[in-house]
Formats: C-alpha cells, structure tokens, sequence
C-alpha cells in the first residue's frame, strides 16, 4: 500500500487521538522540506514529523531525533511565530484526498482568538506545506514557494489567498451508500484496479489491487468483500513486506502480497521502519553531496599524481647506469681519444660486457665523467624525493577513500561531525566565527556486546584519533576491517571473550567500506602496539602483531548492541 488516501484516513484517526487538545512547545525545521512540532498532549510529549519530500512525502509521529540548523529557516521561523503555544483544536482530512488540516487555536498580539491552518498536501512532487489564516483566507507561508509562472492555477506566497488543490475525481468510499457501490462492482465492464482507482478516491494501485484480489475471489459477493475489507481498517494491523525485491507497507494484512516479514503496534511506527533509512540516504545526499564531490575531486587528482609519480620513479633506476658510465670513464681515462662523440669499453660491472658511452667532444674525458656523475646525483636525490611524494600521495589517498566511504554510510547527523574534520585537516576552509560558544566535539559511539562489555566506534577519523590515541588504554583491543577505509573500534578489555572479539569484528566491518559484504577480514591486537607516524592524517596508525578474524557485517546484530 502506498500513502494513498486510504492510508491517510486511519492514520488521521490515530493522529486525532493523541494529538487533538494538545499545545504546541516547539516547532523545528531540521530540513529543508521536513518539520517537526513537539505537541504536548493527554500528559505525554509527542514528535509530529511533516514531510513534502517529492518522494517520501507523509505526516507521522515518530521517535527519530533531528539536529536543527545553525541558521533557520524562514518558514521555521513563521511557524514558530504564529503557532508555539498554540493549541491543536483538530485534525481533518479533506474528502479521502491526500490533503491534511490541522486547525491550531492561538491568541493573537491583541488577545484576540484566531483559528490558523497548516495544511498538508501530500502528493509527490507537487508536496507542500503551508499556513493560513481561517479568517481572512490568506497564506502566511508556504514551505514552497510556488509563483504564477509555476502554477497559472493557483500560487502559494505569503499574501496570497489560498486556493485548494483540484478535487480528485470518484466518490468517496468511507462514505458512498452501498446501493451505489453494488451498482458500480455489478455494471463493470471489468473489474481491475484501473476501473476502481477512476471511480473510487484515494485508492493508490496495492489498494486497489488487492481489493480487486478479494473481490474476483467470491465474484458472488462482492457488496459483502466491499464491506469487510472497509469495516477491517477500523482496527489496522499495520504490516511490511517484501515481494520481489520490493517493499510494501499495509494498514492490514494484504492476501495478494504472501506472509508479512514484519507487523506493527501503530502506523507511525511502521511509516518509521519505512521511511527511516530511505529518508536519511537522501538527506544525506543533499546534505554531503557537495562533500563527497570535493572529496571525489580530490581523490581523482591524488590517483593521478600518483601515477605520475610511479612513472617518474622508473625514470630514476636509470641513476645507476649514469654512476657507472662515470667510473668506466675514470678508470679507462687513457683509452678514450679525445673529441670522440662515443666510445665503447669493457663493463667490468657485467664481466667486461663491452658497453658504448656517449660523449660531449667538446668536453674533456674527466669532464665527461663529471657530467655522469652530477646527472647520477641529481637522479638519486629525485628517487628519495619521488620516493618521499609516493608514500605521501598513498596516504592521501587512503584518507580521502576512508572519508568517501564515512561520507557513503553517515546519517544526517554525522554529516557535520566529517564537514568538522575536513575543516580541521585544511580541506575546506571557512571563516572563524567571531562569537558564539564553541561547538562541541562529536563523540565516538557507543555499544555494548553480549555480555556487558563496552565497545566504543569512531565514525569519522578525528574520532578515530581520540579514540585510539587518547581514550583506550594501552591494554584494551583495538579492531579495525584489515587494509580498508573504515572505523576505529576499542574494546574496553583486556582479556575480552570470544564473543564480545566477534561482535566488536561485526561492527568494524559494518562501519568499513566492505559493510555489504559476506566475508570481512578484521584485524585485532592491543592498542600498545599501534602507533600513528609523526605528520600523518588524522585516523591512520601503524600497527604490528595482530591476528585478522573473518566475519559477516549485520545490521541486526549492531543495532542489539547499540547502547
């Protein structure tokens, strides 16, 4: 089932119940498309999360923490305005639409009462949020601005007069009388989810195929299979399935989709399990796409510079060879005629293997083999030079993939914590600011393995500095997923058990650039044995005498041990 109008309905009617009377503490914007209002309601606090998100847009309660923004938004700021303090007076959905109002109950500057709307219209990419004013009809704001030259049907700006979306067309299901609808599922010319979505409201097509399912099964009574699948969303059982590679979300049990993977207590929940990851990956992608661009730019040129370097570094074998020509020219002083532009003499390097010298007639024998000498001295201090570049252009590589790679598999609150470490190591170069507290220093995660034992993870190399250099003590374990860009992990033991060796394993592997794989190698030693070099990037260390164990990165496994 998609978030269709039948979804919205019963999720209404859960919303109505925990909301309705409730006062509104705070309102935040975390996101660009998303806001989030804490309403305090019948003696708990509830998070009520609003998304015009084209692809995920959806009203919920959820339990998700969010970090605002430095600056706030604007349409924050409105919200804030015109509704903290206010009350939630009722939650109405228009028709079986994908519309939302939710009527709010305030005093004004004069301590007039006024009724202010804040709607949600969740429809793809035309998604929106906005407030208005009941009284007077106008808009307040809009979470998106959309001007005469996007929509000659209606525009959304602050002043404007608010002018409701087109109505969707077909009768309303909660409502319609049944003679109607015995009439409709009798006179069609075929019964298809197509047919139900043109005659009924808010039917996304899982509804409609699967009611069409219920129905084609008992031809004979259908009126009856109308009702029971009608009066059944009065008590949902929200459940998630996989068909096909694909997910589906249902208010019930759904017979065309097979056996649930996973049930749920109450809509938000589900929408939760759902939305959650797929929502983060996005905000992810806004947020560090401009990161993970620089960060691929700068890896490109470090790639490329290190084949340079490679190719330069073969160059310079040839410094040898130059030392050689020079000493067979001293040795032989008496044998080269002078003027000669060549000659050739017996290499005593490779048992007198005749060998042919080129030469500057203009230059003397001994000045000949000077110029050899300086070319070898001046090759040789390249190989250290070039030699010193490599390794240093491998490091840089190497950091720039395990950034890559944290970038890849952060949530949106982890995305500050890498911006903060690309700032401090001279990627990205912003102005102080002049005043204001200084920002706190992100922390490493922490998790707990079967046993109680504590284990901490760094998510960004900073972290995997502190934690390895400064938080462990030289006798806890250290693991980290063997020759691959990936997170510090500190066992808080020094004689751990097998158990708790494997589940710290688990989440070094998951928290590296491999999390996807079936057979991870990790390597496990004492954080005494670990060093990091004088100049290196922040999180690479040297180590000796570990011992690597293979294991299988699982999901379900971290989050049991996540503190």
């Amino acid at each position: 089932m998609s978030f269709d109008g039948v979804f919205l309905h019963v999720l209404t009617e859960e919303l109505q119940e925990k909301l309705v009377s409730g006062r509104v503490n705070k309102v935040h914007q975390p996101y660009e498309k998303e806001v989030v209002f804490v309403i305090r309601s019948h003696g708990k606090t509830h998070q009520l999360l609003f998304s015009a998100h084209p692809s995920y847009a959806r009203v919920q309660l959820t339990d998700m923490k969010y970090q605002n923004p430095e600056v706030p938004f604007s349409f924050a700021m409105v919200l804030r305005k015109h509704l903290e303090g206010s009350i939630l007076e009722s939650i109405k959905q228009i028709e079986n639409d994908r519309i939302l109002h939710f009527t709010f109950r305030r005093r004004d500057e004069l301590g007039d009462l006024q009724n202010l709307i804040l709607i949600a219209e969740l429809m793809g990419r035309h998604s929106t949020i906005l407030l208005f004013n009941q009284a007077t009809g106008k808009i307040l704001d809009a979470i998106k601005h959309v001007g005469f030259t996007q929509n000659t049907y209606r525009t959304l700006l602050p002043g404007r007069e608010y002018i409701a979306p087109p109505m969707v067309s077909g009768e309303n299901p909660w409502i319609m009388k049944e003679t109607k609808v015995f009439e409709l599922l009798s006179t069609a010319e075929e019964l298809d989810a197509r047919f139900l979505q043109k005659h009924f409201q808010g039917l996304g097509h899982d509804t409609a195929e699967e009611l069409v399912n219920r129905l084609l099964k008992r031809p004979n009574e259908k009126l009856a299979v109308w009702k029971e699948f009608w009066n059944s969303l009065s008590t949902p059982y929200p459940s998630l399935y996989v068909k096909e590679g694909r997910e589906y979300f249902t208010l019930i049990p759904f017979v065309s989709l097979g056996e649930a993977r996973q049930t749920f207590s109450n809509l938000s929940e589900l929408l939760d399990n759902v939305f959650l990851e797929r929502a983060e990956k996005e905000r992810v992608k806004q947020q560090a796409g401009e990161l993970l661009q620089r960060i691929r730019r700068d890896l490109k040129k470090s790639q490329k510079k290190l084949e340079k370097l490679q190719v330069t570094l073969l160059e310079t074998e040839s410094a040898e060879e130059y030392r050689r020509k020079g000493e067979l020219l001293t040795t032989f002083l008496t044998q080269v005629p002078k003027g000669a532009k060549e000659v050739t003499l017996a290499n005593y390097y490779e048992e007198d293997t005749p060998i042919v010298i080129a030469l500057k007639p203009f230059l003397s024998v001994s000045q000949n083999a000077q110029k050899y000498f300086q070319k070898y001295q001046k090759l040789k201090i390249a190989v250290r030079i070039v030699k010193e570049q490599l390794q240093q252009t491998k490091q840089e590589i190497l950091y720039l993939e395990s950034v890559e790679s944290q970038l890849e598999l952060a949530t949106p609150l982890e995305v500050p914590v890498i911006f903060e470490e690309l700032c401090a190591e001279g990627y990205i170069k912003i102005q102080k600011k002049k005043r204001g507290k200084k920002e706190r220093l992100s922390e490493p995660v922490h998790f707990h393995s079967s046993d109680g034992t504590e284990i901490l993870v760094g998510k960004n190399n900073l972290q995997n500095d502190k934690l390895t250099l400064k938080i462990a003590r030289k006798t806890d374990y250290w693991l980290h997923a063997k020759n691959i860009p990936g997170s510090h992990v500190i066992i808080r033991s020094s004689s751990p058990s097998d158990m708790t060796l494997t589940e710290a394993g688990i989440l070094a592997a998951y928290y590296s650039k491999y999390r996807y794989s079936a057979q991870v190698p990790v390597d496990i030693l004492l954080v005494k044995n670990i060093r990091k070099p004088n100049g290196a990037k922040a999180g690479f260390v040297i180590y000796e005498g570990q011992k690597t164990i293979l294991v299988t990165p699982s999901e379900d496994i971290v989050k049991s041990l996540k503190d």
